[in-house]
């Protein structure tokens, strides 16, 4: 699954993500664990694997688009 980073605050390593189809699913610090990642900003394209369903998605992990 792909989407556009919406919101990050650096401190708390923690956003939203809005979805292709216009859906915005927040993360937390977790999703960034063990990626490399220490910061994201608005704009940016990502994929990420979540659990759940429509009415309760999680982010699990997060991954830059450009980066294997």
């Amino acid at each position: 699954m792909q989407g556009t980073v919406s919101s990050f605050d650096h401190d708390s390593t923690s956003g939203t993500v809005l979805l292709d189809d216009g859906l915005e699913v927040p993360f937390d610090a977790d999703a960034l664990t063990g990626t490399g990642l220490r910061f994201l900003r608005p704009g940016q394209r990502v994929r990420l694997s979540v659990t759940g369903d429509d009415s309760a998605l999680r982010i699990e992990k997060l991954q830059i688009l450009t980066l294997s």
